[in-house]
């Protein structure tokens, strides 16, 4: 049996093309999303007319209560997603279930956030009237667009190691001075009631 030389021979599928690093858009967007939503949720609470209160809940004797134990609930489970992500990149010794623990943590701490930000911009609005209040303000707007952008950063694909990480510990850093400048200080002030 003779080989022929210039036959097509057969051996497995070359794999598909390498792409090329990720274009700008691929940041651009989530970062758009970020200022987008901030501006909105300032504007808004800024030409809104304050209500003076957006919810309360039976048992607790004030909505400033009732904001600051829902935002130290949003601060106690986002400190589980702290640490819980220190388990996922390896930081820290974890179970297996480590990633279904972020997952639920992040949830349920953004679920509690919401009617405190409800709360706050549509009872308080974006208020000046103070250092705190002003970078309370800021910071609450500028927390759920960088929350935004980290949401839709994490289905992106093919992303540097470092970014994901990066802006969610922003967005921990951001609802930490958020804590510090609502319930903290209201705790401070007002002593630690319901």
């Amino acid at each position: 049996m003779t080989v022929d030389p210039n036959a097509a021979t057969q051996g497995f599928p070359s794999p598909p093309p390498e792409r090329g690093r990720p274009g700008a858009a691929r940041y651009l967007v989530p970062a758009l999303v970020a200022a987008a939503v901030a501006v909105a949720l300032g504007v808004y609470g800024k030409v809104h007319d304050p209500a003076g209160t957006a919810f309360n809940l039976a048992g607790f004797s004030s909505t400033g209560a009732v904001k600051s134990w829902l935002a130290t609930t949003a601060f106690l489970f986002a400190l589980v997603q702290l640490v819980s992500a220190l388990m996922l990149y390896g930081k820290l010794p974890g179970p297996s279930w480590s990633a279904t623990l972020h997952r639920w943590s992040g949830r349920v701490a953004f679920l509690v956030a919401v009617p405190v930000a409800v709360h706050c911009l549509y009872a308080l609005g974006y208020q000046t009237y103070s250092a705190r209040v002003a970078w309370h303000s800021f910071l609450g707007c500028f927390f759920f667009g960088a929350f935004s952008a980290k949401m839709l950063l994490l289905r992106s694909e093919r992303l540097p190691g470092w970014l994901l990480p990066l802006v969610g510990g922003l967005v921990f850093a951001v609802l930490t001075a958020l804590w510090i400048t609502s319930a903290f200080w209201f705790f401070r002030t007002f002593g630690v009631t319901t």
